[in-house]
């Protein structure tokens, strides 16, 4: 199958292909809530603030994970011109020849490389998404394809900078459920978490309103960090509706994801979530999860159950198997998280 952007780039395109309507009707797009827009959390006053300000972002960050599961965060120091740096090589990658990706075409949702683009089973029936991607696994070790040159180094830089301001913000979080970080970081083994770093390259589409980036979905690790090239197409689930992610410049996007919810024992709400295309400019994202380590078996936190009196909610389960079965549940249409509650 050829890339989404080689599709795309088809001269006088001007309607989808037979193997990419998402939509059977166009206006099976539900209503979305332009009103409502995402709280938003200061990391320097976490890391920096006074007393009163550090009480203050951790009871925010606490609320906002409870009430919406995602919130932008700003001032987290992540130079902004690192941050083009690597969106300008990712560009580079997608403009590569077809046959120079092709050795890192692959479905394996653990491979350190892949790339290619994805289809999504509705109905039984295989729909391609209008998405390239490129997945790495960057920590705890980093692979990266060695072109375009320099674009490894740049994103090497960039995975450190985000795991550090993704650390700080567990810590926030954690303490904000009353989880000592001598707990978070034996129960998750966060200092062999997995770190993923997931660039997606939505190119313009002639038919937005019958095609989709990616389906609603939640991401499988605690936490997840995504910048945007400015382009607007996350959309998430608050309140029944459909929610723009109005985004401030060089902020972070992050959400709650799977394994978080369940160590919360379900306080803290992984949303879901999905991203749309436009047929004006193209749209690249850089999410990034950050989860325990592979081999963790995650469980709600036990000194959580025990202080609240709460019975678990969550049955038990290795991350590495969550994440393969998440593959594989989504393709019959069954969430995995939906399956690990206890009813």
């Amino acid at each position: 199958m050829a890339s989404t952007k080689a599709i795309a780039e088809t001269p006088e395109l001007s309607f989808l292909p037979s193997s990419h309507p998402y939509f059977e009707k166009h206006n099976e797009l539900e209503s979305v809530n332009a009103e409502d827009s995402i709280p938003t959390i200061d990391f320097s006053l976490l890391t920096m603030g006074s007393p009163d300000q550090r009480s203050k972002v951790i009871h925010d960050l606490g609320k906002f994970c409870q009430e919406w599961g995602f919130f932008l965060v700003i001032n987290h120091g992540v130079p902004e011109g690192l941050a083009k740096g690597v969106f300008d090589a990712a560009d580079e990658f997608f403009n590569l020849k077809d046959e120079e990706k092709k050795e890192f075409e692959t479905k394996l949702p653990l491979a350190p490389i892949s790339c290619g683009n994805s289809f999504h089973n509705a109905d039984k029936k295989n729909i391609f998404l209008w998405r390239d991607y490129l997945k790495v696994i960057s920590h705890p070790d980093f692979h990266f394809p060695k072109k375009p040159l320099g674009f490894s180094e740049l994103a090497f830089e960039y995975c450190k900078r985000s795991r550090e301001v993704a650390m700080e913000l567990m810590k926030g979080v954690m303490e904000s459920l009353g989880i000592e970080e001598t707990e978070m970081k034996k129960s998750l083994n966060l200092e062999s978490g997995l770190q993923m770093f997931a660039v997606n390259l939505y190119p313009p589409c002639p038919d937005p309103e019958a095609a989709m980036g990616l389906p609603p979905h939640t991401d499988h690790g605690l936490l997840t960090l995504l910048m945007q090239n400015g382009v607007e197409g996350l959309q998430i689930q608050h309140n029944g509706k459909w929610v723009i992610i109005n985004e401030i410049p060089n902020s972070f996007i992050v959400n709650v994801g799977d394994q978080l919810e369940i160590f919360s024992n379900g306080k803290y709400k992984s949303v879901m979530h999905r991203a749309i295309v436009n047929d004006k400019i193209k749209r690249l994202s850089i999410a990034m999860p950050h989860g325990p380590s592979l081999d963790t078996i995650v469980a709600p936190s036990f000194n959580l159950l025990e202080r609240t009196s709460q019975q678990s909610a969550y049955i038990p389960m290795n991350y590495k198997e969550y994440i393969e079965q998440m593959i594989i549940q989504a393709m019959k249409g069954k969430p995995i998280l939906e399956q690990v509650r206890i009813q």
